[in-house]
């Protein structure tokens, strides 16, 4: 199976900037990365949609999501650009849809468009946004989803629910890539969140580095593809690979990648540790570990 591979930008959210003092260097560092992938032969680079640190909230440097891909589009010419994904709970879903299709612009069509439900809760409190149950969340996903799809292909779109509604919004220019930016949505939840993606999404992010978690999401997936008349391979089936630590044998790691394909996944996105401060890692598995699965 050809595989794709992307890899996720330092940008302070695991805490991966903190050896930097000067945040301009911080940014520096992270921009360095991006432009490293875009050297190739990475598929794209990706940012979180967080505020806060984790494993918990800490007074350091977390670069804003969509601020780090319009930028990012502008310091690379061929790599993708993506985020793992966006929280709709952060931006109303017609401006969600607006922003996209203008980096989409900016990207010449490198936009990879991630958005879910969202998680994280201090950052929700701590930014005065209305936290809410897991029911509710995922109710206003479902909403939003379809709004960001009608404002990418209908010129006069129309939506009226209990979360949201839009009336006739003008979205010019709508993108460059056709038939509009590329929606990945990402979460592994089987009653919403993949049946989402076999009507709506271009691609899905499932199972966390998991084989055996992204065999059985992906199976529901196609389950939910074949109800709705959707080819599921017409679907990008991608998973994140976290790396434990930067000095991870090439070996185990093509083991890992072969697991995850055997699994049905056709995507791939390394968070590499110390990646700021350290280029070998990414460089070795772009040397080592792509061209097997290419």
């Amino acid at each position: 199976m050809s595989m794709r591979f992307g890899v996720f930008v330092p940008q302070g959210w695991r805490m991966d900037l903190n050896e930097i003092a000067d945040p301009v260097e911080q940014y520096e560092a992270m921009t360095a990365v991006g432009k490293l992938a875009d050297a190739g032969p990475w598929d794209s680079i990706w940012v979180y949609d967080h505020f806060h640190t984790v494993p918990e909230p800490t007074i350091n440097t977390t670069f804003e999501c969509w601020t780090v891909t319009s930028t990012l589009a502008r310091d690379t010419s061929r790599v993708n650009i993506g985020q793992m994904v966006g929280c709709n709970g952060y931006r109303q879903p017609s401006l969600y849809a607006k922003i996209a299709s203008t980096v989409d612009v900016a990207s010449h069509g490198r936009l990879y468009a991630g958005l879910g439900a969202g998680w994280y809760e201090n950052e929700w409190k701590a930014y005065g946004y209305e936290w809410a149950d897991v029911p509710e969340r995922m109710a206003a996903f479902r909403e939003a989803v379809e709004i960001v799809k009608k404002m990418w292909t209908e010129e006069q779109p129309v939506f009226t629910g209990k979360h949201y509604r839009i009336d006739k919004p003008i979205n010019e220019p709508k993108g460059v890539r056709r038939p509009h930016p590329s929606f990945w949505l990402g979460g592994g939840g089987e009653k919403v969140t993949l049946k989402l993606v076999a009507k709506y999404a271009d691609a899905c992010n499932v199972g966390g580095g998991d084989p055996e978690v992204v065999r059985h999401k992906l199976a529901v997936l196609k389950e939910h593809c074949e109800k709705q008349e959707r080819d599921y391979d017409d679907i990008v089936k991608s998973t994140s690979y976290y790396l434990d630590r930067p000095d991870v044998p090439t070996a185990e790691i093509v083991e890992k990648v072969e697991q995850l394909a055997e699994a049905g996944a056709d995507y791939v996105i390394f968070y590499v540790p110390r990646v700021a401060y350290d280029h070998e890692p990414m460089q070795r598995i772009a040397e080592e570990v792509i061209p097997r699965f290419s």
